[in-house]
């Protein structure tokens, strides 16, 4: 194995050239202050003092850089992790506490050994088991939770933690006389702010403006005299190494929601590396060492006192857009993040907890996908329903059942879709040797002494009583009148014991019933699946075909040959 599969930073450092760095600097700049307003605002998700939102931004980008594949790839805190951290820990400790805090380091760790153990054993094919559409409604739904959790700062009122849509509307309502107008003013002036300036050029960090804005307005009119909340004095200085601890007990509690994070954190980072990937053609994101990244990523971030951190949807799209080419741009934004740490952290003491709600809240609504689910409703029914119960389901039963109905939903498609594939009955489109589905094209010839299926999927013990059923069903339809069975097996790329059985006993079927059974187009590793299991002889080399024409063609000269040597049977007795 090449030393570059498990150190993709030696495919680019030794050949980094100088023009490279302008872009490089540029994005990390942009991305290190846009991460600086959002790790606060996502650390706050959490549960967890700001400054630690700037701790998770320090040595998991530089470890990331170190072995991952995307170059463009922005890892950090981002809010669906930080809810899913809120949402686990906040069952066992309550938070902002010792506790939680040296709970929510811990998941760092084991998140990382999770991702990492994955990525070591090749097993990135796992996150194929959630869908698409699942992963939207979860991501929607999660959206809604995360943006309204913030109300109690854009509002300015008391609100208990929860995670279930309807009791912080319902909670929100009943407070809503309490609101404090002057922080409701600074929230909805940073919302704008934000929005505005992502309109103009989404290369302006906005969220940071909105800071600056906030914290100018509280100094400068003296606002929290009048109740605005700040985030007060924030700790100076980088973060020491801690060696995470935790119990038996807490392990216990905390594996779940860990593996959790593991997967639904790798699907949101791999989703957007492979979508800027798309546009940079030098380089190749692969998932299995992606996984070993992010998970090296959380281990050592875990050590300097990070939460959780993937790659994020926003932040990644800054970095591409700003002009980023290698890792080195996201080295160059935790070395900003440093600099914050060691001399700028006095700055934020006046920034209103109502600006960092702002940024939440922007950053999270654009999550919420009503064109997938527009597109879903009118290209496939089926998708669009496995969203619909998956949001509603985040949404009234939590973020962490939530995942658990997603997960079921999209095992449960797997199955369903596996157990009852899709097959054809097939007719001769008229004066050419093809054969289409009768149930999809009109005018098809289709004789009543023929029966031609085709079935689209591997032929395994899963699948073989559908497969029985349907051919059965098909050829007790067609009644005495049939003489030949075809199976087109051009769709059928394996099998397994269970489906030589299930085939075995289709052709016993058809010997009983005296109808010839005869294989059309057969790949080659099925027909060396037939010899070993010595189902060649049972069906005999000439009921073989290349296409199903042919064996049409073969059965009615055979059929031909019947009759004439009928005819002379008949006339030779007369």
């Amino acid at each position: 194995m090449r030393v570059k599969q498990f150190l993709p930073i030696l495919g680019w450092l030794p050949s980094y050239k100088s023009e490279q760095l302008k872009g490089d600097l540029s994005a990390g700049l942009t991305v290190g202050v846009m991460l600086i307003p959002q790790g606060m605002a996502y650390a706050m998700i959490a549960g967890l003092p700001p400054i630690y939102g700037l701790y998770a931004s320090t040595i998991p980008l530089i470890l990331y850089a170190i072995l991952g594949t995307s170059r463009q790839l922005a890892v950090g805190p981002v809010a669906m992790v930080s809810l899913l951290t809120a949402a686990g820990i906040g069952a066992i400790a309550q938070g902002g506490t010792e506790t939680y805090i040296t709970l929510a380091i811990a998941l760092a760790l084991f998140v990382g050994l999770i991702q990492f153990f994955l990525g070591a054993f090749r097993l990135g094919f796992l996150v194929n088991f959630l869908s698409h559409p699942v992963v939207s409604g979860f991501t929607s739904a999660a959206a809604l939770i995360i943006g309204l959790s913030q109300l109690k700062h854009l509002l300015g009122i008391k609100l208990g933690r929860s995670e279930h849509i309807h009791e912080i509307l319902i909670e929100a309502g009943r407070r809503i006389g309490e609101t404090n107008l002057a922080t409701l003013a600074i929230g909805l002036a940073g919302i704008l702010l934000i929005l505005g300036i992502k309109r103009i050029n989404k290369a302006i960090p906005g969220p940071l403006l909105a800071v600056i804005f906030g914290i100018l307005a509280v100094w400068g009119f003296g606002l929290t005299e009048q109740g605005v909340k700040i985030v007060g004095e924030v700790p100076k200085g980088l973060p020491s190494l801690v060696i995470p601890s935790f119990s038996m007990e807490n392990f216990d509690a905390l594996l779940p929601i860990a593996l959790a994070i593991a997967l639904v954190s790798f699907m949101e980072s791999i989703a957007v590396a492979k979508a800027i990937q798309a546009k940079h053609k030098n380089y190749k994101v692969d998932a299995n060492q992606e996984l070993i990244a992010l998970g090296v990523a959380n281990i050592g971030g875990s050590f300097f006192q990070a939460y959780p951190t993937t790659g994020g949807f926003s932040r990644t799209a800054v970095n591409d857009q700003a002009g980023a080419n290698t890792g080195m741009a996201a080295i160059i934004s935790a070395l900003l993040i440093a600099l914050t740490l060691l001399f700028l952290t006095p700055l934020f003491y006046y920034l209103p907890n109502a600006i960092l709600a702002s940024v939440i809240m922007v950053a999270v609504f654009g999550l919420i996908d009503i064109k997938e689910a527009v597109h879903l409703w009118h290209a496939d029914r089926s998708d669009f329903w496995m969203l619909a119960v998956t949001f509603i389901g985040t949404l009234s039963l939590g973020i962490e059942l939530g995942i658990l109905i997603g997960v079921a939903l999209s095992l449960g498609i797997i199955i369903f879709r596996t157990t009852m594939p899709h097959f054809a009955v097939l007719g001769k489109i008229p004066d050419k040797p093809h054969y289409k589905n009768i149930d999809r094209f009109d005018d098809l010839e289709v004789r009543p002494d023929i029966l031609i299926m085709r079935f689209d999927a591997r032929l395994y013990f899963a699948n073989v009583a559908y497969f029985k059923d349907k051919i059965e069903e098909q050829i007790e339809k067609k009644g005495k009148a049939l003489k030949l069975f075809i199976l087109d097996a051009n769709s059928i790329n394996g099998m397994d014991s269970s489906g030589m059985h299930a085939l075995e006993e289709i052709i016993e079927l058809c010997h009983t019933l005296g109808v010839e059974f005869n294989l059309a187009s057969v790949k080659g590793p099925v027909r060396d699946i037939l010899v070993k299991g010595g189902l060649i002889d049972k069906i005999g080399e000439g009921h073989f075909f290349m296409r199903v024409q042919h064996a049409v063609d073969s059965f009615d000269e055979k059929d031909t040959q019947r009759y004439e040597s009928y005819v002379l049977q008949t006339n030779e007795e007369g």
